[in-house]
């Protein structure tokens, strides 16, 4: 007679009717383990519940806003907002000169939010073609990530501040700032000719 060995040593055997008691034995071992009696559970439950509630405590007190006016500017500190290249800029006319950037074109470099095009380097751009209706002329230029932008007069490229001055059709002319080896700002000449 063979017969399976489980945890425990209980042996259940192959023979018809010994099984089935085997079965029921374990059947009752289990039921066994459980408990009816839920009087120590309902104990603890009548002892929380008859103990009183705590008081909520109250929410802080809301300050009003009180706003903060930068003042370290008037003792001579560095002003945080101004672009470090722009430090001269703000006190007199002569820094400007000395700087080489006018006036217009500080405020085109400083006062105005970045485009998208402006994130890479211009000889990653690729031209790959134009738009033309009754009043614009648009040039199409392809990103490195082949994200595909329209590019009209006055939108801006490249790295070097490069603001689009002529959209034709095989070409984007640009004009755009740099500075050179003395620290002095001056424009040149670029362009995106189209992919042949």
């Amino acid at each position: 007679m063979s017969g399976l060995m489980f945890p425990g040593s209980l042996l259940i055997t192959r023979a018809p009717g010994i099984q089935h008691l085997g079965m029921a034995f374990v059947v009752l071992l289990l039921a066994g383990c459980a408990s009816q009696d839920m009087s120590d559970l309902e104990g603890q439950v009548a002892e929380i519940l008859q103990k009183p509630p705590d008081r909520l405590k109250p929410l802080p007190e809301v300050q009003p806003y009180r706003a903060y006016a930068y003042a370290s500017g008037k003792a001579g500190a560095r002003d945080p907002y101004i672009i470090f290249f722009f430090r001269g800029l703000q006190k007199t006319g002569e820094a400007v000169a000395e700087s080489g950037l006018t006036p217009e074109l500080a405020r085109e470099i400083k006062d105005r939010n970045r485009e998208d095009l402006e994130q890479f380097e211009l000889d990653s751009l690729r031209m790959l073609g134009f738009l033309r209706n009754e009043e614009d002329f648009w040039g199409i230029v392809s990103d490195p990530e082949g994200v595909v932008h329209p590019v009209t007069v006055g939108n801006y490229v490249g790295k070097n501040f490069g603001k689009v001055t002529e959209v034709a059709e095989d070409k984007i002319v640009l004009r755009e700032l740099v500075k050179d080896s003395s620290g002095r700002w001056e424009e040149r000449a670029a362009q995106l000719a189209i992919l042949d």
